[in-house]
């Protein structure tokens, strides 16, 4: 399969400039870029990453803009204006996604570029008569957001931001002239910044550049990833722990499981088929999501976090037992999961396990405690408890740890100091 047809069935390519087979008819120098409004990636941005070192291990140029201009304008969103960030911010923004976006790369070649080399220096005079003479008002107020910002009378847009469009096409048309760029990947939020690009370069220069744009990528309740959604998965380990990011994988359901495979692994789609229809004959097995989460994980945190996230999900969720596991998982979990103390003289007359449920936030009071212990719900160090009036004793935490699982995701660790 060659990489037109792949991208296609990984259902990476949502809107094209022109066939994808035209596109890739030839080695493309391809870039894409990202403003610092954070300093770190999210799962989000992780599509675009995978995306362009499939087009690097395709044999295919690559250079990754950070803007760091454009950061300190914001491009427009449907309701209100981006906060204008200042200068130190966005470079420590800026150096942040550097860093993040080397690792991630790993051994694949890149060029790293900031828009702030260029934006910054940008005389105003000369911008409006060699770009801005290129568009037009009655264009622009045809854009989706800048039309929807028009129409709603308190959510009026700035001229900074009106200006976004063409701050991003003479991106293309300075990295076009200087590094020989002739393809942009955008997400579809920036399709017609994207095309701007384009008429902008055709018109200065009269050269075909092209563009695509990768479908929006959901989570499962079907929003899109972000800051602003307040659904942000971090790539950053001390944004969003590896412990966690391992979790939100593999806790995908059965719908998003196989799309995501394709768009954020590199596994082949072979493979791919296979582990599906594995995953069909036993959903309960969750195979194709410890894939995914293993092989994510391992693209963003390394092999040895994604080990220590894999064993401490199977000891709180799975069927090793919690005093089995190494020290590094258990300080993992102790640090993730939900604790309740307890001294040897709590214990001494045994202390309610329905009141640890309800202080460990496993139950909504006390007798929805009871309740769930009489529905055979919950299991103290893997035995199910079916007395509401269970307590607790030193003998039960003899390795000094016990734990309490309520049903198949709920856990509380219990802890003798």
């Amino acid at each position: 399969m060659d990489l037109a047809d792949e991208l296609k069935a990984r259902g990476l390519i949502e809107i094209s400039s022109a066939k994808p087979e035209e596109i890739f008819a030839t080695r493309r120098t391809a870039y894409i870029g990202t403003d610092p409004t954070a300093d770190s990636l999210h799962v989000g941005h992780l599509t675009w990453v995978v995306l362009m070192r499939r087009l690097g291990e395709a044999g295919h140029k690559l250079v990754f803009l950070v803007g760091g201009g454009t950061g300190m304008i914001g491009d427009p969103k449907e309701k209100g204006e981006r906060p204008m960030l200042d200068t130190k911010t966005v470079a420590a923004n800026t150096k942040a996604l550097k860093k993040q976006l080397k690792r991630l790369l790993g051994k694949t070649s890149f060029r790293m570029v900031d828009n702030a080399d260029w934006l910054t220096s940008v005389k105003l005079i000369p911008f409006l008569r060699e770009v801005g003479k290129h568009f037009t008002v009655n264009d622009l107020v045809k854009r989706e957001i800048i039309k929807k910002r028009l129409d709603t009378p308190d959510e009026s847009i700035s001229y900074t931001e009106f200006t976004y469009a063409l701050l991003q096409a003479f991106d293309y048309l300075t990295l076009h002239e200087k590094y020989g760029v002739d393809l942009q990947v955008s997400g579809t939020d920036q399709w017609t910044n994207a095309l701007s690009g384009i008429d902008l370069i055709r018109k200065r220069l009269g050269h075909q550049v092209y563009a695509l744009s990768m479908p929006l990528i959901t989570d499962a309740s079907g929003k899109k990833f972000g800051k602003s959604e307040g659904n942000a998965v971090w790539l950053d380990p001390k944004k969003t722990s590896p412990f966690a990011f391992y979790q939100f994988w593999i806790n995908l359901p059965d719908t998003k499981v196989e799309n995501y495979l394709k768009v954020y692994t590199l596994l082949p789609l072979v493979e791919i088929g296979i582990l599906m229809e594995l995953h069909h004959r036993k959903p309960g097995d969750r195979q194709a999501q410890e894939t995914l989460a293993r092989l994510v994980t391992e693209m963003v945190h390394g092999p040895a976090a994604t080990a220590q996230a894999a064993a401490t999900s199977d000891a709180l969720f799975g069927d090793t037992p919690f005093n089995e596991i190494s020290r590094e998982a258990r300080t993992v979990a102790l640090a993730e999961a939900p604790l309740i103390t307890f001294s040897k003289k709590d214990l001494d007359g045994g202390s309610s396990l329905a009141e640890a449920l309800f202080a460990g936030g496993l139950a909504s009071s006390k007798s929805d405690a009871r309740r769930l212990i009489e529905g055979k719900g919950v299991t103290l160090s893997g035995q199910t408890i079916t007395d509401p009036d269970q307590r607790i004793y030193p003998g039960d935490l003899s390795s000094g740890y016990a734990l309490v699982r309520k049903g198949k995701q709920g856990v509380l660790i219990l802890v003798l100091k």
